[in-house]
């Protein structure tokens, strides 16, 4: 999208801001580590960035200071004011407390609680306001008319914009060999603005390509519209790069100077968070691993091979809890796993004649990821199943396997509802549900463990109830009913001890009795 005049004109007049840029008081040189897992499985060589390392986690210090650093004496004694979603927010406080002045951060209220508590652990003044960081942005403005104070923009002003360059400028350095593009994340456009800036003016054919979020994309719809786009909302699981106004001058740079602009959804972050971590052994935030999910993406369109690409890592302030999340939707991301619901006989020996499907499937041997049933029906049941697989495409395959066998299936894959919802919402009272007993199970995490339970059942028993979800560990926490006759429980207590699996009878559970016994 770059043209060669605009880009040599934009360039150069950041290349001296960014070799004259003060950065290094606060920030450090980041790593850029290669990759090796990653390279591997797309055939390209990929290095890392590693700004998740600098003090506050993130590479937005660089600016922040770059910024404050060229203040006078009475503008740093008035203080300082900012609006961030986060990352900003603690560049500005560690620089505040480097500097010796008083920062205020205006934050949204939707921002992980690990970053507000990092602003004020390093001695800035929080202020929650809004739902995305252009709500911030217009009461920190207001904010600094009434105080008088001064406001650091996180994204345009032209010394933010150089100390984030910065990046680019060791990224060159630190790999001077073939480097067919750099992958960075957009959100108000400051980062891809200062390492565009850079690399055009230094390398001009080394490609700057920059990733949204694709429902965040403000930079893109801008740039193809040829001005500045508001977004009416913005999505906030990239709370990093959730803004809805790109700034005037990264607007003018990422026009003139970015060659392309990647999207990616939710689930291609997540699968990219577990890309970094398996690569790093370190958990980056979802806009921190932005670039990984675009470059990703990019050399699965454009077929790439034995290319060289640096992907910045440019946060790493996740929240906690997030990690649930982000740990489900991974392997989906990646379509490591694929979802399905299928419908199967409500009749003797067909939930077995299923399960064995499963292990035969075409492929080799898959493990199961999720069992979700719940009796409905006298004569279908239907079954929320998720399995492992070997890449992208293989569900609509299994689904059509299923379907060849007798078994009517739907693949859920790509289905939001069903991944974000459903999968948790599977059961219920159920009328059909007669001399039902609830077990809690501990099985064994390995092939056949199913298989063992169900050829040792008795083939009067009926399951009316199965909930499974892996969870990563070496055995699996299985939610089990059974319908056995009242007559039989000798038997029942047998088929346990021979089983062998730890269990706990919840027949008489009030959760169970509240919500899943009619």
């Amino acid at each position: 999208m770059a043209s060669r005049s605009s880009t040599t004109k934009s360039s150069d007049l950041y290349l001296r801001q960014v070799l004259t840029a003060r950065v290094y008081d606060v920030a450090v040189e980041s790593a850029l580590e290669p990759a090796r897992n990653l390279s591997q499985r797309l055939h390209n060589q990929v290095l890392l960035k590693r700004e998740d390392q600098q003090p506050v986690f993130s590479f937005k210090l660089r600016g922040a200071y770059n910024k404050m650093a060229h203040l006078t004496p009475a503008q740093l004694k008035r203080g300082v004011i900012c609006a961030s979603a986060g990352n900003h927010a603690q560049g500005v406080a560690l620089s505040a407390h480097r500097l010796g002045c008083k920062a205020v951060i205006v934050m949204p209220v939707t921002t992980p609680q690990v970053k507000v508590d990092a602003v004020h652990g390093l001695g800035g003044e929080v202020v929650l306001h809004g739902d995305s960081y252009s709500d911030a942005y217009g009461h920190a403005l207001a904010l600094e008319k009434k105080k008088g104070m001064t406001f650091v923009h996180p994204f345009d002003d032209p010394y933010v914009i150089a100390g984030q360059g910065t990046i680019a400028m060791e990224i060159l350095r630190q790999h001077q060999g073939p480097l067919h593009a750099v992958f960075v994340a957009i959100g108000g456009g400051g980062l891809i603005s200062g390492v565009a800036s850079y690399i055009k003016a230094v390398r001009p054919e080394v490609k700057v390509i920059g990733v949204q979020m694709n429902d965040s994309d403000a930079m893109l719809q801008s740039v193809r519209k040829g001005k500045r786009v508001t977004l009416a909302d913005v999505g906030l699981f990239s709370d990093g790069t959730a803004v809805k106004l790109v700034g005037e001058e990264t607007f003018r740079l990422a026009r003139d100077l970015v060659d392309d602009f990647v999207t990616v959804d939710t689930d291609a972050v997540c699968a990219a968070i577990k890309d970094v971590f398996v690569d790093t052994r370190s958990i980056v935030e979802p806009a921190g691993a932005l670039a990984v999910a675009g470059m990703k993406q990019y050399v699965a369109q454009h077929k790439t091979r034995g290319e060289t690409y640096a992907a910045i890592l440019c946060g790493a302030n996740m929240n906690f809890d997030r990690l649930r999340f982000v740990a489900e939707r991974a392997e989906v991301g990646e379509e490591r796993e694929a979802l399905f619901a299928v419908t199967i006989p409500e009749e003797r020996g067909s939930f077995k004649r299923f399960c064995t499907l499963i292990g035969e499937l075409p492929g080799g041997p898959r493990n199961v990821t999720e069992f979700n049933y719940r009796i409905s029906d006298s004569e279908k049941a239907h079954v929320f199943v998720g399995l492992t697989t070997q890449g992208k495409g293989e569900s609509a395959r299994i689904a059509a396997t299923f379907r060849r066998q007798g078994f009517e299936a739907l693949d859920l894959t790509h289905d939001e509802l069903a991944k974000e919802h459903v999968r948790h919402m599977v059961g219920g009272p159920s009328a059909l549900a007669k001399e039902e007993r609830l077990l809690r199970f501990v099985f064994p995490e390995r092939p056949g463990a199913l298989m063992k339970f169900l050829s040792h059942m008795r083939p009067g028993w009926n399951i009316s109830l199965f909930h499974y979800r892996n969870q990563g560990a070496d055995y699996g926490r299985i939610l089990v009913g059974l319908q056995v006759p009242k007559g039989e429980m000798k038997a029942f207590k047998e088929f346990l001890d021979t089983l062998g699996y730890p269990h706990v009878d919840e027949t008489q559970n009030p959760v169970y009795r509240l919500f899943l016994r009619a």
